[in-house]
């Protein structure tokens, strides 16, 4: 399944909105520099869908606020 998030950086509070099944906004208070705020979104995005990080990749969008996530199954 995919994901379609948005991510604001830099945010006072790290949160998830869950918009419907596939669309998420994150707000994470790490910079986008050196990858640090696509490990915060994955961190978030796996504690908030109650799964592991490990089960997360980004596939679209490393460089960019819209990112779309592939999440595994877990068999």
């Amino acid at each position: 399944m995919d994901i379609f998030v948005s991510v604001k950086t830099n945010a006072g509070q790290e949160k998830v909105e869950k918009i419907d099944e596939t669309h998420f906004k994150v707000w994470v208070n790490q910079p986008a520099k050196e990858g640090k705020a696509n490990k915060a979104v994955i961190n978030l995005l796996a504690k908030a869908l109650g799964i592991p990080k490990s089960r997360l990749i980004i596939i679209k969008g490393q460089k960019s606020r819209q990112k779309i996530i592939k999440v595994f199954s877990s068999s």
